[in-house]
């Protein structure tokens, strides 16, 4: 792959410290034959996100304001500052897995000018919370099989399908896209919430094709309290209405109904997963009913909240 394109890994971070060391080193282990920079723009940390930076001359730090961070927003600034050709994001809790990551990420864009975009896959952490830890699992399985790139384009039947959300459905966690479209066509939007759903409809719509590159994995996912995980599902399930996404409002019967389901269909899977030992999984039996409670609850929050939906 001589002449490989240029990618800049745009890493956005704020109070990052707990897996940002290991995510740089992994940066520097990449085989990918091109040449890589490596951005970290810094919204305001606090903690030793800045000393762990510090100690690798071959990132380029960028600081902005914490009143100055957008999902979107930074994001559009790091595809500004960017000299990639591919512009690959990460999250600051992100780790790639294996050597070959970058290499898995860009290479549908290298074999199809036609690909704007590509999404990896998301691996849970081991000790993350059942719920969680299993709704990434069949996210991500949902997506296409590990041994090959899934593209997803309009073909003109979508709407009529009802298939425009699913075709659209994007993470930003572990992405890459052309510099080119980024700071023309298709920008993120400045949106509280939801940005990468936006850019992936967007994508969508303008006639582009995305792709989900599952060789490209990462460990992700949120190291969250009940009360935070609450919080996140307001936030997700609000994010999704300013899309557009039509969600109903549920009844309380029908909250315990999902949670009680939910928590029933956990119960097998935690007691054969090899990644909690028995204590944990003692523990998880009878917490993880209380995730699916609060989840589905604030489900229902979030669906009797005024939202303005952003125009497409």
């Amino acid at each position: 792959m001589t002449g490989s394109p240029s990618v800049t890994v745009a890493i956005l971070t704020y109070n990052g410290q707990d897996y940002l060391a290991q995510i740089l080193d992994r940066l520097q282990e990449q085989d990918y034959p091109g040449r890589v920079e490596v951005l970290v723009i810094d919204s305001g940390s606090t903690d030793s996100t800045l000393e762990i930076v510090a100690r690798h001359p071959e990132v380029n730090l960028h600081t902005i304001p914490n009143s100055e961070f957008g999902h979107g927003r930074t994001r559009d600034l790091a595809a500004r500052l960017a000299s990639g050709e591919f512009v690959a994001y990460l999250t600051h809790d992100a780790v790639p897995m294996g050597n070959g990551w970058l290499s898995a990420l860009v290479a549908p864009m290298i074999d199809d000018e036609r690909i704007a975009a590509v999404m990896g896959k998301q691996e849970p952490r081991p000790w993350c919370y059942p719920l969680l830890k299993y709704e990434i699992m069949g996210v991500f399985t949902g997506l296409g099989p590990d041994f090959g790139v899934t593209v997803f384009r309009d073909d003109g039947t979508l709407v009529s399908k009802g298939l425009r959300d699913a075709a659209g459905f994007y993470s930003d966690v572990n992405s890459a896209a052309r510099r080119s479209i980024l700071a023309g066509p298709v920008p993120y939007r400045d949106v509280p919430y939801a940005e990468d759903q936006f850019f992936g409809r967007d994508l969508i719509d303008k006639g582009y094709r995305k792709a989900y590159a599952p060789r490209a994995s990462v460990q992700h996912s949120n190291d969250l309290s009940l009360s935070e995980s609450g919080a996140r599902a307001i936030d997700e399930v609000v994010g999704l209405r300013q899309v557009g996404t039509v969600i109903p409002e549920l009844s309380r019967v029908s909250v315990l109904r999902l949670a009680v389901r939910g928590a029933l269909l956990d119960t097998p899977r935690i007691l054969r997963d090899p990644d909690y030992s028995a204590i944990t999984k003692l523990r998880w039996l009878f917490a993880n009913p209380v995730f699916h409670w609060v989840k589905w609850t604030s489900y229902r929050a979030a669906t009797r909240l005024p939202v303005e939906v952003v125009a497409s």
